[in-house]
């Protein structure tokens, strides 16, 4: 049943407000006596990340153009052995696969990044700020699952999406769409207009007998293709389940053809970031300014031409993304679109078809202003109807547990991600462009499940014997706690199965 804000009594505005829009606190009174006030004060660009050690995008950049480079020259090294029976491909002092290397060298920029990003939401005093951020990174995925985005996840997150959340939706697409993380996740390095003029010059180029035509043959459609179905209009003919991670299908998006896609391809030709020059760049004497700009617009790579996306022509040359992004920023297939993933991440699984409409007009009314979107969110009767309807992730579990622990930062001291990729999520590496699903059937195996049920049984027995299983139940879920899970608190066997019992309740599991 939907309810005003406003006519929430107090003590459970403040637990739904802790636990539906925020990460759980140890102490509802965080939220004070205006809950849904609490939230719409986080409401701006996500704050600094904690950490130390945080590589830029053009630092993780130069990071993978090394590891090529020392690669090239360990397999040359090899390859001049070969004579004293050592296999080609391989040193005598190094016999590791080149894929563990490959992990090694960017172990530190990793391990780093995954830190500060548990680390910082464990510890704000913004948690509704930190949500957003994080609904934002799963919706502009960027993955370290794919091996030419590894060192480039965090700084993705602190240079594309963490300064814009605050903003418009456009601010933000072309945030995400233009950092080097995105550009090379989805393979745009390597799109090449079929006119552009390095195409012809590597196609007129003559070769030696047994030498191999040229890498470049034309088009990379992957960018193309998932800022038009993830990031903007959805799935052609699509609903909830097209490319939104299942359910069941509101209204309809997309709206565009194959046609579109290739147009739309042929206009992110050109937008690049060259590896071998930034490497070289970063090594030249100066302040290092050209190494804080990895990507650029290459004309040379570019598709000569107008183009026509969405039954529009845009011009030929670097201005014209810029033009597309905006019109994608403005059609009404992304309003619906983007506002319904948004109330499905915070309310239901299923959300309540008003509350999608209500966000779609605030979106489209706005022009798309983000701020105006999260205070239609939050001001919805049907964002506090009683009941909790969401499962909370496996990071959402490991955080709030932190947070209701009173454990902080301190949470992932010594394991960087705290144990999440034990419970079938790995921290900034999900398995596609899709994003991480968002619907409790995808997370609630048998598997699964039993994961949560060790990850608490270790988390209770060496926490258990310092904490007040029993005050933490009533302070930190109030008015939610059910009477049947505050007896089963209440009776256990000690302190450690008594946290165990806190952070497998229900109550907890669900927001």
């Amino acid at each position: 049943m939907s309810r005003h804000p406003g006519d929430v009594p107090k003590a459970e505005a403040a637990a739904i407000a802790a636990h539906r829009f925020g990460l759980g606190e140890a102490d509802l009174g965080v939220s004070g006596s205006d809950a849904a006030g609490w939230l719409l004060q986080q409401i701006g660009p996500a704050e600094p990340q904690q950490g130390t050690n945080l590589a830029s995008g053009a630092e993780g950049l130069k990071r993978f153009a090394e590891f090529l480079r020392d690669q090239r020259g360990r397999l040359a090294r090899a390859d001049g052995g070969a004579g004293s029976g050592m296999s080609p491909g391989m040193s005598g002092s190094d016999m590791r696969s080149a894929e563990r290397q490959f992990g090694e060298h960017f172990r530190g920029i990793v391990q780093a990044d995954v830190r500060a990003r548990l680390a910082t939401a464990a510890a704000s005093t913004k948690p509704f700020n930190e949500r957003l951020a994080w609904f934002w990174c799963n919706h502009f995925t960027v993955s370290m699952a794919k091996a030419s985005a590894r060192g480039l996840v965090g700084a993705f997150e602190r240079e594309a999406i963490r300064p814009h959340i605050g903003g418009s939706f456009e601010q933000l697409l072309k945030a995400a769409v233009k950092h080097a993380g995105m550009l090379r996740y989805l393979d745009n390095d390597q799109s090449a207009g079929p006119q552009s003029p390095i195409v012809r010059r590597l196609a007129r180029r003559r070769r030696g007998e047994g030498e191999p035509g040229p890498r470049l043959t034309g088009l990379n459609e992957n960018l193309a293709r998932e800022v038009l179905e993830l990031h903007t209009l959805g799935a052609p003919g699509g609903g909830a389940g097209s490319g939104a991670g299942g359910g069941t299908a509101y209204g309809g998006w997309g709206g565009y053809t194959q046609a579109d896609v290739t147009e739309f391809a042929r206009v992110l030709t050109g937008w690049r970031v060259p590896l071998r020059e930034l490497l070289v760049r970063s090594n030249e004497p100066g302040d290092g300014s050209a190494a804080r700009e990895p990507v650029r617009f290459e004309a040379s790579w570019h598709d000569p031409g107008t183009k026509t996306v969405l039954g529009k022509r845009y011009r030929e040359g670097a201005e014209a993304l810029d033009d597309v992004l905006a019109d994608l920023a403005r059609h009404p297939s992304t309003a619906r679109f983007v506002t319904f993933k948004l109330a499905r991440h915070f309310v239901a699984d299923e959300p309540p078809p008003e509350l999608v409409a209500a966000l779609e007009a605030a979106f489209r009314r706005s022009g798309g202003d983000l701020p105006t979107l999260y205070r239609t969110l939050v001001e919805s009767p049907h964002a506090w109807a009683a009941g909790a309807r969401k499962l909370k992730t496996p990071e959402e579990f490991v955080v709030s547990s932190a947070r209701l622990l009173d454990l902080r930062e301190r949470a992932f001291a010594r394991a960087p991600d705290g144990g999440i990729a034990a419970l079938g999520q790995r921290v900034q590496a999900a398995p596609s462009p899709a994003g991480w699903p968002d619907r409790a059937e995808e997370w609630l195996g048998p598997d699964a499940v039993w994961k949560r049920v060790e990850w608490a049984t270790r988390v209770g027995n060496l926490v258990g014997r310092q904490v007040d299983a029993r005050a933490l139940a009533r302070a930190g879920l109030g008015p939610l706690l059910a009477d049947e899970t505050a007896r089963q608190i209440e009776r256990a066997a000690d302190g450690p199965q008594a946290v165990t019992l806190l952070l497998l309740a229900p109550e907890f599991q669900r927001r």
